[in-house]
């Protein structure tokens, strides 16, 4: 019972951090980083842990690019950038490692790293497929340098993200011990 309640409390921080990604935001200022951290940190089923960030940005990638965006597509878009959902994988098993003691110098040398991995994952991935860039070192920076604008959003949305996850989290356990 404690743990269904405790996932369950975990399940609904993160549903209402997946919907700031529908209301208007900058680019790249998202909870999705955090929410594989969160997840990383307090699920005991670390499948858990891998599996609601990606579903998390799987069902707003489907509202998003269907609904929000949808008249800029020809069909029905079912999935986002697998260099995206990647990043989100290993920013997750960054969380599993970094945050097995959660502490706030964790919480915030975790998010930095998220940032990080996500910006080095996607670019490397948009660099990959693209035909604007050459694939060479030299087009792999220019993708790089394309991404700096994005990258401080990225940063501000995962240690913001992270901040409100973990510190309400922290709150609610300190107020119902049925959840520590």
């Amino acid at each position: 019972m404690k743990t269904s309640l405790r996932n369950g409390f975990l399940m609904a921080l993160i549903l209402l951090a997946v919907f700031s990604r529908l209301i208007p935001h900058p680019h790249n200022f998202t909870p999705i980083g955090a929410i594989a951290l969160f997840g990383a940190a307090y699920f005991s089923q670390k499948w858990l842990a891998l599996l609601i960030p990606l579903l998390a940005m799987w069902i707003s990638d489907l509202f998003i690019n269907n609904v929000i965006y949808g008249a800029y597509y020809d069909s029905f878009q079912w999935m986002g950038s697998a260099w995206v959902y990647a990043a989100f994988i290993a920013i997750s098993l960054l969380g599993m490692r970094a945050l097995k003691q959660v502490t706030v110098p964790n919480i915030l040398g975790s998010s930095l790293g998220a940032s990080l991995i996500f910006f080095l994952l996607t670019n490397f991935g948009v660099w990959l497929g693209s035909t604007v860039y050459p694939q060479s070192l030299s087009g792999l920076m220019a993708s790089y340098v394309a991404g700096i604008p994005f990258f401080g959003n990225t940063v501000l949305g995962d240690l913001i993200y992270s901040g409100m996850l973990f510190g309400v989290f922290a709150w609610a356990k300190r107020n119902s011990p049925a959840l520590a």
